[in-house]
């Protein structure tokens, strides 16, 4: 099968089964129209505008040679096919405000293609900007100097991938009540509130794909206490897979998921986040966070918020190292520097901790403890190895067969809040406490 093209541009020649140019598609005089010329000073989004309502009804793809194309108010028709020169075809915002606008298409497809906004004022969401699209498909594009997202879904499916996303004033992408959507294998970095958002307007499932990205150097430029900031954020979506991405520099989290169920956080790698680096918080169910690699944060991994829903997950394999006690704003009790917080219906297996200031693993605090475990993990040079909480009413917990190493203030520890209410439990013979189970740990 011979892909039909409609090509811009001046073409020295045409042989056997050359691709034609686009006015040999006109078939009447309101077909007609004038090609793109790169360089032009002027505003071309009205003939950029017209090629695509015409390749919409016939199908072909439109073409754009190496070049500079300024452009505004481009709006999708039902079926998009554009294609360009990766790094060298470049569309430049005009100015008017909006720049690429769609709703309600069929199919999208963008390849090969540099959207430069300017640093322009724009009205929309961001430099693309799409809604109730079937399926869009950006693939080696780069997105640069947007004043909002670099690129924003709503109810949309498909993929984002091999694409390089930077300096964007809000978030790089941000992606909004998906259907079906992957973003696989992009770059990134510079953008000034967030990463990749991953956001639904109510809780439900989604099943997002985030793999295999680098997101770096993400800011918080609006502030707050963990709404910005953050490389990956998931919030209020279901059955979404963050994994094998690799994160750094992140002002808040790398990866944050907030009232996600059935989430997985998993094999990511994490340096140099400013607050906690991997949470799973409030009113989530069936979190796995697992094989990732944490190195330097105000705090490793948080799996909590019982008292608003969060519960039910499992906690392994991960490594957590080099954290501080210092994060991006005055922390509640009980600060930062710790390795991994749990508090309810939550297994902690398998994981390595090391040089966590406060806590090398945190579980329950004050009431809030339910049925956790923590077992075979290694926990090297922190404040306290283990934290527990022992106030009247918590539930279960076993903490079994754990290595902890240089814990300045012991091994394993019952808290009430902040205060503390029993001796080293890792040396004694019973844990006191009829729902505590606590033995065969090693202390050096």
């Amino acid at each position: 099968m011979i892909s039909r093209r409609l090509v811009l541009g001046g073409m020295a020649s045409l042989g056997a089964g050359a691709l034609l140019p686009a006015t040999a598609f006109a078939k009447t005089p309101a077909a007609t129209v004038s090609g793109l010329h790169a360089g032009s000073p002027d505003d071309q989004g009205r003939a950029l505008n017209a090629l695509l309502q015409r390749a919409s009804s016939t199908g072909e793809q439109i073409f754009l040679p190496p070049g500079t194309y300024i452009v505004s108010g481009v709006e999708f028709p039902d079926r998009v096919n554009i294609a360009g020169i990766p790094g060298t075809t470049r569309l430049l915002n005009g100015g008017n405000g909006r720049f690429f606008n769609g709703s309600n298409a069929s199919q999208i497809r963008l390849s090969g293609l540099v959207f430069d906004g300017a640093n322009q004022f724009l009205n929309t969401k961001a430099l693309v900007d799409v809604s109730n699209v079937g399926q869009i498909i950006v693939d080696d594009c780069d997105f640069t100097g947007s004043s909002a997202h670099g690129i924003a879904l709503y109810n949309s499916g498909g993929c984002i991938e091999r694409s390089r996303i930077a300096d964007a004033r809000d978030a790089g992408i941000f992606a909004s009540q998906s259907t079906g959507l992957q973003i696989t294998g992009n770059h990134v970095h510079g953008c000034g509130n967030g990463g990749i958002l991953i956001f639904r307007d109510t809780q439900g499932p989604d099943g997002t794909i985030v793999s295999g990205n680098r997101v770096e150097d993400i800011a918080a430029r609006s502030g707050g206490t963990g709404q910005n900031g953050n490389g990956i954020n998931v919030f209020r979506d279901g059955n979404v897979l963050v994994t094998n991405n690799v994160l750094n520099n992140c002002a808040f989290s790398a990866i944050r998921a907030n009232a996600g169920n059935n989430v997985q956080i998993i094999g990511n790698n994490c340096t140099n986040s400013g607050e906690m680096a991997l949470y799973s918080e409030f009113s989530f169910e069936g979190a796995i966070i697992a094989n990732n690699v944490v190195d330097g944060a105000a705090s490793g991994i948080s799996m909590v918020n019982m008292d608003s829903g969060g519960r039910m997950g499992t906690c392994s394999g991960n490594v957590v190292r080099n954290l501080t006690a210092a994060g991006p704003y005055p922390a509640d009790a009980p600060g930062f520097g710790i390795g991994i917080s749990v508090e309810a219906d939550i297994a902690v297996n398998g994981n390595v901790v090391e040089n966590a200031p406060l806590y090398g693993i945190k579980l329950g605090w004050g009431p809030y403890m339910r049925n956790v475990t923590a077992t075979g993990n290694i926990i090297r040079q922190s404040g306290t190895g283990i934290y527990v909480s022992v106030v009247d009413g918590v539930g279960p917990a076993i903490i079994t067969g754990n290595i902890i190493e240089n814990a300045v203030k012991g091994g394993i520890i019952g808290h009430r809040w902040m205060n503390v209410a029993t001796g080293d439990l890792a040396k004694q013979s019973t844990s006191g406490f009829d729902k505590l189970i606590v033995e065969r740990n090693i202390l050096s």
